[in-house]
């Protein structure tokens, strides 16, 4: 597939970062920002001042990861002039793509609809993330709302602790999946019909997509507290935990009867070879006993001595990583990107879901996030504005 042109209304997290995978085609990304409202310091994506300064005042740290590699414009789209704008630069770019996560009972107003701009191109794939999808238009929606709603929060945490939120965002970074992966399907399809598409992903909707091994249970008996919060423990394979040892954490998972007579052929838990814990129904049954019997083995041992005999019986298992030491595990240092700030500060950034040729030519360094409104004079020259024009509607407020 040729590299696409996208065009995005967008900000927080789930739509950067489904773009971003439009990036790491090669594919331009020009990323669509409100002008300021009036007496507010901050402009545009509010990500943009979240985390510590990293280029200036309106580039972050939380931001940078998401935007790499993306063009930035400001454009007001409650002016008549900023949706003419918009029409525009889909026309005279060729935009194949234009996405938003934009609140949609806004979509209209804004001229971001997709009746109004599949007139400016008719074979546009439109795409909108939202909280429940158009349907709803008026519910806002953020992911850990998503996670509270969609029964995730039940099912994270310890079973006598409070309800907890997954730590990466889940939710944004599902649905900025689920967008991209429609994308390419839409345009697949745009190859051998010629036609246009509407794509509408609910956030809720893809969330509970997720929930395989938790609803459909219910009705096969399963009662709901067999899938609530459990901690670090499998509910269904026993004894998936995470173990004290003698310096760290590490976590266990025996996940078939063969896996549980291999680690108990080895010295070290031959003690647990017993007929109750011989299949994995008995082990539930005394799960807590067994849970407990093990950390007092694992609890004399490094977690490299333990690692050796899991290793031998082809066991999985892993210390705890923090997460500082991520970036340095082999496998991630082999394929992780990077970027370089403005003023020369290497970032280190996690790799892609998949390697892309594009991504190899380049190196796998990709371009640093975009300032506010950085690109918006070079865009609006390339589809025909003169920089008098551009100083006029910049003083209407059309542009920022």
């Amino acid at each position: 597939m040729k590299p696409q042109v996208v065009l995005s209304m967008e900000q927080a997290l789930t739509l950067p970062y489904a773009t971003l995978r439009c990036v790491h085609l090669g594919w331009r990304v020009i990323k669509l920002e409100a002008t300021p409202l009036p007496g507010r310091k901050t402009k545009g994506d509010p990500n943009r001042y979240i985390g510590r300064p990293a280029a200036g005042e309106d580039r972050h740290s939380y931001f940078v990861a998401p935007n790499l590699g993306k063009e930035a414009i400001a454009v007001d789209l409650k002016k008549k002039e900023g949706r003419e704008i918009l029409k525009r630069l889909i026309k005279k770019l060729n935009v194949d793509v234009f996405c938003t996560n934009t609140i949609p009972f806004r979509h209209k107003q804004f001229g971001i609809d997709y009746e109004t701009l599949k007139k400016a191109r008719p074979d546009l794939i439109w795409c909108s993330i939202s909280a429940m999808g158009t349907r709803y238009p008026k519910v806002p929606g953020y992911d850990p709302v998503m996670q509270a709603l969609c029964g995730y929060m039940d099912i994270t945490g310890h079973h006598d602790g409070p309800p907890l939120q997954g730590g990466p965002p889940v939710v944004d970074l599902k649905a900025g999946d689920e967008a991209f992966t429609q994308i390419i399907l839409a345009l697949m399809e745009r190859m051998e019909t010629g036609n246009g598409k509407m794509i509408d992903i609910s956030m809720a909707q893809v969330a509970v997509s997720w929930l395989h091994t938790f609803l459909p249970m219910l009705d096969m008996g399963s009662p709901p507290e067999e899938l609530k919060r459990s901690g670090n423990r499998h509910r269904q394979f026993i004894p998936v935990n995470a173990y004290k040892t003698a310096d760290v954490y590490i976590y266990i998972a025996v996940g078939s009867d063969s896996q549980w007579i291999r680690i108990t052929r080895d010295p070290m838990f031959a003690e647990l070879d017993r007929e109750r814990y011989c299949t994995n129904e008995g082990r539930r049954a005394h799960q807590e006993e067994l849970f407990a019997e093990i950390e007092t083995i694992t609890i004399k041992y490094s977690s490299s001595d333990i690692s050796k005999v899991l290793t031998e019986a082809a066991i999985p298992h892993s210390p705890i990583t923090p997460i500082e030491k991520v970036a340095e595990l082999p496998f991630i240092a082999e394929t992780a990107l990077k970027t370089v700030t403005p003023d020369g500060r290497p970032v280190r950034l996690p790799p892609p879901a998949q390697h892309t040729e594009y991504l190899d030519k380049i190196n796998g360094e990709l371009p640093f996030a975009p300032a506010y409104g950085e690109h918006t004079d070079a865009l609006l020259n390339e589809i025909g504005f003169s920089s008098k024009q551009i100083d006029a509607l910049r003083e209407q407020g059309a542009v920022a």
